[in-house]
């Protein structure tokens, strides 16, 4: 089955004079399953629909090349949020994007899904225009923007699109279609799940049960009460985030009121099965092979999706926001095909490079509740500690990985996403944790346990500290049974919610004691939709409404990035200010604990410093 068109000529070649849907997207086009756009434009074509793409428009001869089409647009910004593609957490432009061809930045707008939204509202005025993808489901409510340091308003009413679909987009987007194509008008369509809208406030009729949050222009006034009214937003909007029990949410913006439908149930196993068995091409474009290609297949070419969703909700990360807590999984029959398929590729060397997802070991929901009662709304499944239902098993993703392993052509097959250690660790039976240190490792295993002060993690919503440890003695007594030489490569992050310069200390301090040189580190990112982000904002934790430590100085920022990387000779002055602001002179000197040598001038001025005396107070004074 070849590419979709991107171009007039290409939907020509298929003997089209119309498309029925037009998606426009922020990325280049790239026919593979870890792609958005790859996966909504072959369930609409698996569904009977004529579907086009406009991958990175520029200029308005790029908006109009399919003209307007049958049944909708659908905008998303491609895999990421393009504020995010385009500045790192220090705001500095990025020189490259991976989503591009030939990795080149600038290739799409900042705000992609307001600008590309605006422009097809201005060339075709009467034609419906859907949002979605991750930039449009972590900005459907009024959200904090950090490029901007600003309150905004809901993308849906900003980029003044028909209809929002947040989370992942398979089931409603095809409800959608086949409503269209009935010749229902999008703005009737109010009761799809997994949906937002927006109705003028004098004809909205309320709903049972909805929960409402603050305006968008309370929670936009940047002083006390204003990020109070933000916080307790941002809780409702997390809280009712749940397929099973999450109600309606509605929030005013002027004299509109934007209406989020519930969330739409994840996809089951046989779905799951159904979309990654569509005909992806599994690559990009090949009018991009003269530009360089498109760097982003390079990571995912060789690597499996086996699951969805994440009970882990980490503060920071917007999965659970997006894709929601529930995991779901594919089948094995569906696996074991897709790696079949990977075999075949020319350029198969025989290494599966990744079998994961949001979190790799997760293949089955946290808990048996879950499918009556939802997942709980006020607390989480793994952090601050593991909740007592949570049903902790490895079996059926080793059985998995085994079949991999034993198939022809493959040599060996690796786990590059996360690993949840607090979860592994939690095993009792270590056949995995033994099989994972054997096989699926190429060297390092990167894991997560972020920071090492407990008042930080609890923060972020991951375990104590005490329980990466265990984590790590033990993956190092496997490592050495084995016979291997194997590392953990941790990912921290500096600067988060919670976490002074003493967290920072403390962490390198932890770093020096482990013998760990992190290469990179990330500063925290606010990103539109995490909990994190609101802590950000507003010095609130949304669930229980604390009062939060936040950095938020160029200068603070730069001090604890610089102490997660103490060793290199360029931080040296920035870790010597932060450890003589935080009265940690303990730390500074060249002894095995200390973090930073002092300054030539001060080591030399400690030398020359005539030592006090001590008076003999048994001796007389004289008169």
């Amino acid at each position: 089955m070849p590419f979709l068109p991107i171009t007039a000529e290409e939907m020509k070649e298929r003997g089209w004079d119309r498309a029925d849907f037009v998606i426009v997207t922020g990325d280049a086009y790239v026919d593979h399953p870890s792609f958005g756009t790859a996966i909504i434009s072959r369930v609409l074509e698996a569904a009977g629909y004529r579907v086009c793409i406009v991958p990175q428009p520029r200029c308005d001869s790029d908006y109009t090349r399919f003209g307007r089409p049958r049944l909708a647009f659908l905008v998303n910004s491609g895999n990421i949020d393009s504020m995010v593609a385009h500045y790192t957490a220090a705001k500095r432009r990025r020189s490259d994007d991976a989503y591009t061809p030939g990795g080149k930045a600038g290739a799409r707008p900042d705000r992609a899904v307001t600008v590309y939204t605006k422009k097809l509202k201005s060339l075709f005025p009467d034609a419906p225009v859907a949002i979605g993808g991750l930039e449009a489901s972590l900005r459907r409510f009024a959200h904090y923007d950090y490029w901007d340091d600003k309150v905004r308003p809901s993308v849906l009413i900003e980029s003044g699109a028909d209809l929002l679909m947040y989370g992942m987009g398979e089931k409603h987007i095809v409800e959608i279609a086949g409503r269209l194509n009935k010749g229902e008008d999008i703005k009737s369509l109010t009761d799809i799940k997994g949906t937002c809208y927006a109705v003028n406030a004098g004809e909205y009729e309320p709903i049972p049960g909805a929960q409402e949050c603050a305006s968008f222009e309370l929670v936009s006034v940047p002083d006390a009460k204003g990020k109070r009214l933000y916080a307790e937003a941002c809780r409702i909007q997390q809280a009712e985030h749940d397929a099973v029990r999450g109600r309606t949410v509605i929030q005013k913006h002027g004299g509109k009121i934007v209406v989020q439908t519930p969330p739409v149930p994840p996809l089951t196993t046989e779905e799951m099965d159904r979309v990654y068995s569509l005909p992806f091409m599994r690559d990009y474009h090949p009018s991009y092979r003269a530009l360089g290609g498109v760097p982003g297949i390079e990571e995912v070419k060789f690597s499996i999706i086996h699951n969805r969703g994440c009970f882990g909700a980490c503060n920071f990360c917007s999965i659970a926001y997006h894709q929601g807590r529930t995991v779901t999984v594919r089948s094995h029959e569906s696996v074991i095909a897709e790696a079949k398929q990977l075999t075949e590729m020319p350029d198969f060397k025989g290494y599966i490079h990744d079998v994961g997802g949001p979190t790799a070991n997760f293949r089955r929901p946290s808990c048996d509740g879950q499918a009556v009662k939802g997942l709980c709304a006020d607390r989480k499944c793994l952090a601050p500690e593991m909740c007592p239902a949570v049903k902790v098993t490895h079996e059926d993703y080793l059985k998995l990985l085994r079949e991999l392993r034993a198939l022809p052509k493959v040599k060996k097959v690796f786990i590059r996403s996360g690993i949840r250690f607090d979860y592994l660790i939690a095993d009792k039976n270590e056949d995995f944790f033994k099989e994972l240190v054997n096989h699926h490792i190429s060297g390092q295993l990167k894991v997560a346990p972020e920071h090492c002060s407990n008042r930080v993690l609890k923060r972020m919503g991951k375990p104590p500290i005490e329980v990466y440890n265990k984590f790590e003695k033990r993956f190092y007594e496997l490592t050495k049974s084995a016979g291997k030489k194997q590392y953990l490569v941790p990912y921290l992050m500096s600067s988060h919610p919670g976490s002074t310069v003493k967290d920072a200390i403390e962490l390198a301090v932890f770093l020096k004691r482990h013998g760990l040189h992190p290469e990179q580190v990330q500063d925290f990112y606010p990103t539109p939709g995490t909990v994190s982000t609101c802590m950000f904002y507003t010095g609130l934790d949304p669930d229980t409404m604390e009062q939060v430590y936040v950095p938020r100085t160029p200068e603070e920022k730069a001090q604890q990035r610089a102490l997660l990387q103490y060793f290199k000779p360029e931080n040296r002055k920035t870790v010597l200010a932060a450890l003589k602001k935080a009265g940690r002179y303990d730390l500074i000197g060249t002894g095995p604990d200390c973090l930073a040598a002092p300054d030539r001038k001060e080591a030399a001025a400690a030398v020359r410093k005539p030592k006090k005396t001590i008076r003999n107070i048994h001796k007389p004074k004289k008169k």
